[in-house]
């Protein structure tokens, strides 16, 4: 079955909304494609369309979070997390305010905008920044309970939102924790670390492995910061290496936070990822994976380097 991502944060939110009149929303000209349009409708007295000006919104957010809201701020993520880099770190995370910064349409999901719009390096960019809590979730599932967890903490939070309809992983049972690893599939000779969009296509790979009688464990990484290093650990015990996936540049992203969180004990690695290129456009979402190398065949080509 395949969500929207988009759809679900939406459906999450509004959801917040209604039980928690401190949630406010903010936007910068895109709310019909970020689904702040749902606090728009149903709660217009709280919500502030911003136009085209991210680091007016970022400003106004860190205002509104110092009366006792509590802010979503959206546009894209390459907006989101880019032009107001500034005011993120000087009037956000500096005083430790609680501002929500939602990036949609994140990596190469925004397929028909091309470079301008793709966003490859706000994972780095946003997990760089103290104090700032990073959410990239795999599946509408795990989405909304970013939305949750995102309200939950008193702090800034990045969530990092694909713009597309993506598999169902998880149920409503899923036990996720913010910075724990989640094994979403056993293996014993190779660990495939993925996020975001990664993490099914990471399923699809560990699949094709098996038919050549390579046994892959996945595991799900939520969150990139703050990363709980000793249950990473843990949940990598036992293979003989590591291929990291992720929907942005290999500089600064998941695979440099796992190396990072590792390096006392490090194993062998290698990263999928994007090779320090920007985006283009295309006809569809999967013709960009593939011309990028995020596929299930580039991930198991990886891992049999790797072994």
């Amino acid at each position: 079955m395949l969500i929207n991502l988009r759809t679900a944060y939406g459906e999450e939110l509004l959801a917040l909304a209604k039980e928690n009149s401190r949630v406010v929303a903010l936007d910068a000209d895109l709310c019909g494609s970020t689904q702040s349009v749902v606090i728009e409708k149903n709660f217009p007295e709280r919500y502030f369309e911003m136009g085209i000006g991210e680091q007016n919104m970022i400003s106004v957010a860190a205002g509104l979070s110092l009366t006792g809201k509590i802010p979503f701020a959206h546009s894209f993520a390459v907006f989101a997390s880019g032009r107001p880099f500034d005011q993120i770190r000087q009037s956000v995370c500096l005083p430790k305010l609680n501002v929500k910064i939602v990036g949609s349409s994140c990596g190469l999901s925004d397929f028909g905008d091309g470079a301008t719009h793709q966003s490859f390096e706000d994972l780095a960019t946003m997990r760089v920044l103290p104090g700032m809590t990073v959410f990239c979730p795999a599946d509408a599932v795990e989405t909304k309970w970013a939305v949750r967890q995102a309200a939950a903490i008193d702090g800034p939070v990045y969530i990092r939102l694909n713009r597309n309809d993506l598999p169902v992983l998880f149920d409503e049972k899923t036990p996720f924790e913010t910075g724990k690893p989640l094994v979403v599939k056993e293996g014993s000779q190779v660990a495939l670390v993925a996020t975001g969009t990664m993490t099914a296509i990471a399923m699809e790979a560990a699949g094709l492995l098996e038919t050549k009688g390579i046994s892959a464990r996945v595991i799900h990484l939520g969150t990139i910061k703050p990363l709980d290093t000793t249950a990473l650990a843990k949940a990598v015990n036992g293979v003989r290496g590591i291929v990291t996936c992720e929907e942005h540049t290999i500089y600064g992203g998941l695979g440099s936070a796992v190396a990072e969180a590792l390096c006392a004990a490090p194993l062998p690695m290698r990263m999928v990822g994007i090779q320090d290129r920007y985006g283009q456009s295309a006809v569809c979402y999967d013709e960009l994976l593939v011309h990028y190398g995020l596929t299930k065949e580039n991930i198991a080509a990886a891992a049999e380097k790797l072994l």
